[in-house]
């Protein structure tokens, strides 16, 4: 199947959407440290964040809502771009590392050790790339013949996402005296993170980031068909298995730190692609920043929504995620390429 033409996007509207999205970001960042069961003006949030006196404005500014925010931001570019990557690999609009299994991946070597081995907590996000890893090797093993077809890894996906959903069932049901972080890490939830998840979080996104960056050539080319991507000397097999590495890199990170958050990686690049169109060089720093958007806006829902009661920020995305996704599949008929 031949690929369609784009239109192509100018630099001129991609540099205004850009502007529009940081502009957004900003004003969203303001009423995110503003909103919650103490509020402040903007004045004493900038002075909370510039002085050294220690009052209650900073405490809560500084160390509760500040972490947050910078969190919601770094792990919605990163979801983003992880879904982003992973559609052009798979050549489907409809595949985010939550619904092909790679997440599960990350969340299952997370839950294990957060049940098993308490004491390694400290080294989540190594654990959780390995399970990311070692997901999409079981995905590509079993996805392979002669070649690796975008279906069959779909396939295979849906299928190592129920056994593992299985796995974290069955461990659950086992450790029910435990399970009280381990369901707000299944729920996805930037409630109580500071600044070593900061740290943490900026390290791993980073790396996964600038990777995503170096990813953009081979997820175009990837974008014109196997054949033509062989036609122009290039190892598709290899070149997918490089840019979904990168892709569960970016979803570990995020599972590492903030738990199941799902969905980001379908809606946000879909979005992305509608305003500036499929070329990777535009795609990748829209998705970037409209994810950022997007988890920022979500999770600011989920705290201030109901009174007295936080929502986790994975099931605010999954509520608005859920019926885009029901919305996709009905527009695009069938599951099956740009």
């Amino acid at each position: 199947m031949k690929p369609k033409r784009e239109t192509k996007v100018s630099a001129l509207r991609v540099g205004t959407i850009w502007l529009i999205l940081l502009a957004v970001l900003t004003v969203l960042a303001v009423v995110a440290i503003n909103v919650g069961s103490a509020k402040y003006s903007v004045r004493q949030i900038i002075n909370a964040v510039l002085s050294d006196e220690k009052s209650t404005a900073k405490i809560i500014v500084m160390n509760l809502r500040m972490p947050r925010l910078l969190l919601a931001c770094m792990i919605g570019a990163s979801l983003s771009s992880s879904g982003a990557i992973l559609q052009s690999v798979m050549r489907n609009p409809l595949a985010d590392p939550g619904t092909i299994g790679v997440s599960a991946g990350a969340g299952t070597a997370a839950t294990t050790i957060l049940l098993l081995f308490p004491q390694l907590t400290g080294s989540v996000p190594l654990f959780a790339f390995g399970g990311a890893a070692l997901a999409c090797f079981l995905i590509y093993s079993m996805a392979w013949k002669g070649g690796v077809d975008p279906v069959r890894i779909i396939l295979s996906g849906v299928a190592v996402n129920s056994v593992l959903g299985a796995y974290n069932a069955l461990l659950q049901m086992m450790h029910t005296d435990s399970l009280e972080g381990v369901l707000a890490f299944m729920n996805g939830s930037l409630s109580g993170r500071n600044w070593t998840h900061v740290r943490v979080c900026l390290i791993y996104s980073g790396i996964g980031l600038v990777l995503s960056f170096l990813c953009i050539k081979g997820a175009n080319i990837l974008q014109l068909g196997d054949e033509m991507a062989k036609s122009l000397g290039i190892n598709v097999s290899r070149t997918r298995i490089l840019l979904s590495a990168v892709s569960a890199f970016l979803a570990a990170a995020t599972v590492s730190v903030a738990g199941m958050i799902g969905f980001v990686g379908l809606v946000v690049p879909h979005i992305a692609r509608i305003l500036v169109g499929s070329d990777y060089k535009h795609l990748l720093p829209t998705s970037m920043l409209l994810g950022a958007d997007v988890l920022l806006l979500a999770d600011t829902i989920g705290r201030t929504a109901v009174k007295g009661m936080e929502i986790p920020v994975g099931i605010v995305m999954s509520v608005v995620g859920g019926p885009f996704f029901l919305y996709m599949l009905r527009k695009k008929g069938k599951v099956s390429g740009h």
